[in-house]
């Protein structure tokens, strides 16, 4: 096989999108694939024109379509930053495809969640609150310490993003609830806490709070803390540069090829897998 043949044929979804575009780089930049797809919705501007001058690059022969289909039957990955819905219907196009799914949409309901799984019955599917390697590895930090912690300490994931974000929490935000929801033995919806507003009361001991701020152009920080009687422990991680989610999404699309179907995360991309698995 030449080298172009042994490329891994990637489509990129919603490619107008700011991190549509960081992906399209991304993936133009990494040797072992190749940009075969592009796709944004019905009457986009971009639809019907050649993907290169949309970008400010040369004609690259990818042609913008409003119906993926094609795209991904020729593809042996999908990157997709979209919407639930959209991601959700993309699911089960790249099941059909058997294309690796690389899913970095947020905001998703219980219902989506039982369709995405349902697709990856039949293809494999890598979906991560966030993919970057920080915020995975402060995930497992969360859990650790909250495993070695007791309920004296509280909780609270405080979460900052850009003004055009449309779900909160984010869906960092609750990854890092649900890790240390695990250190305790317990799972978030049991404890979580996402709004506070008139006369709460007192804080129930053992809960996880949330909090969210919009505003500017802030990538994305995320910090947890544990506040007991007379300490805090603060752990931080600040998103500077969106390319540090598509360098995960470029890794997480070649670490699929030749997987069995199933649901996968960036803990087992990044051979953070069986570590998380071996915390209490």
């Amino acid at each position: 096989m030449d080298g172009e043949t042994e490329r891994t044929a990637v489509t990129i979804v919603g490619v107008a999108g700011r991190m549509g575009q960081i992906l399209c780089d991304a993936v133009l930049g990494e040797d072992r694939m190749a940009l075969v797809g592009a796709t944004e919705q019905d009457g986009h501007p971009w639809v019907g024109r050649d993907l290169g001058p949309c970008l400010g690059k040369p004609d690259m022969g990818v042609t913008v379509d409003c119906d993926p289909l094609d795209a991904f039957a020729r593809s042996q990955a999908i990157i997709d930053f979209t919407a639930p819905a959209a991601t959700v219907a993309h699911a089960e196009l790249a099941a059909q495809a058997r294309a690796v799914h690389v899913i970095g949409t947020t905001g998703f309901s219980a219902g989506d969640c039982a369709r995405i799984a349902a697709a990856a019955a039949h293809t494999p599917i890598i979906r991560a609150g966030n993919m970057s390697l920080g915020v995975n590895l402060l995930s497992l930090i969360t859990r650790q310490v909250a495993a070695a912690l007791d309920e004296d300490f509280d909780i609270e994931v405080v979460e900052a993003h850009h003004r055009h974000k449309r779900d909160a929490p984010s869906g960092t935000a609750l990854m890092l609830g649900e890790a240390a929801a695990a250190g305790r033995g317990r799972s978030l919806p049991e404890l979580e806490v996402r709004t506070r507003d008139g006369i709460t009361g007192p804080r129930r001991r053992g809960t996880i709070g949330f909090s969210a701020i919009r505003g500017g152009d802030v990538v994305g920080e995320h910090d947890v803390i544990f506040a007991a009687d007379g300490e805090r422990i603060v752990i931080r991680h600040l998103a500077t540069d969106r390319r540090i989610f598509s360098r995960g999404a470029i890794r997480a699309a070649l670490w699929g090829q030749g997987r069995d179907s199933g649901e996968y995360d960036m803990a087992d991309v990044l051979g953070l897998g069986q570590t998380r698995k071996d915390l209490p």
